[in-house]
């Protein structure tokens, strides 16, 4: 059989497949910018622990994506089998670019620029939502942008504790040592990893004000 033929002729489990490997990868993204965007905010105020915090983000990027799997099912509430402990180490490989880009992009604003934020009488809170965010836009987009196609290639991985999403079909296909099998996790998740890239690009350029400046 051919990889369009038993696409096809499985395109019911396909399509279930693939949308709940959206929905790992879309909570795990949520969470990850709910976590590593405050925190990236709180170190540009706190410098001294960006060091500590940015180096453990590394640290949990060394580590190979089976055995952070391996490592979190045996966890109290956040681990065990199936999606949950999918999510919690895809929230974890997401938050290194998205702390560090917040951090780089809001550090990286002109300080002149802000001390003629302040000279206007403009509070923390509004220097931070009117001016430093607006400007880091692209940056931390870029960031979001590199956890979300992570989170695509490394999400195939959870089919491994019972997550489910398209490494159902890798895994199987390894398995019964199918390359049709295997070509059909692998194809619709390069397809979506491609689908996240381009539609975060194209966002994050619309927030480039450099770009719309020029």
């Amino acid at each position: 059989m051919s990889f369009f033929e038993y696409m096809v002729a499985n395109r019911a489990e396909v399509l279930h497949n693939t949308l709940e490997h959206v929905g790992l990868v879309a909570a795990s993204c949520g969470l990850a910018i709910a976590i590593g965007l405050p925190l990236g905010v709180a170190l540009t105020r706190r410098p001294r622990l960006s060091g500590p915090v940015i180096g453990f983000a590394n640290i949990v990027q060394t580590i190979p994506s089976l055995a952070l799997f391996g490592f979190l099912i045996p966890l109290p509430i956040i681990g065990g089998i199936g999606a949950r402990t999918a999510i919690v180490a895809l929230v974890l490989y997401g938050l290194l670019p998205l702390i560090r880009n917040t951090y780089v992009g809001i550090s990286s604003v002109d300080p002149a620029v802000r001390e003629a934020a302040r000279g206007m009488g403009m509070t923390d809170f509004q220097l931070l939502w009117m001016v430093e965010l607006r400007l880091a836009a692209p940056v931390i987009l870029a960031g979001i942008r590199i956890a979300a196609v992570w989170g695509v290639g490394i999400g195939t991985i959870a089919a491994a504790i019972g997550g489910g999403g398209l490494g159902e079909f890798i895994f199987r296909g390894v398995a019964m040592v199918n390359h049709v099998v295997i070509l059909a996790g692998a194809v619709p998740a390069a397809l979506l990893a491609l689908a996240a890239d381009g539609g975060l690009h194209l966002v994050e350029r619309s927030l480039d004000w450099r770009r719309k400046a020029a």
